[in-house]
């Protein structure tokens, strides 16, 4: 089965960022995740959008 969400731990590998900074950045609404009782898991098509959204506004500079 082919998940659509990380982990915060993976995420924050992906983007190249700490544990802690993608935990915060959750926090902040900055980090598109879902939670889920306890777990919070980030949405991998929201995520993919989110970097390609950044990518966009920082090739229209």
């Amino acid at each position: 089965m082919n998940t659509q969400t990380l982990p915060v731990e993976e995420a924050a590998k992906v983007l190249g960022i700490g544990r802690t900074a993608a935990y915060a950045a959750a926090r902040r609404d900055e980090l598109p995740v879902v939670r889920i009782g306890g777990r919070v898991l980030v949405s991998k098509p929201a995520l993919e959008k989110m970097l390609a959204d950044a990518g966009r506004k920082e090739m229209d500079k």
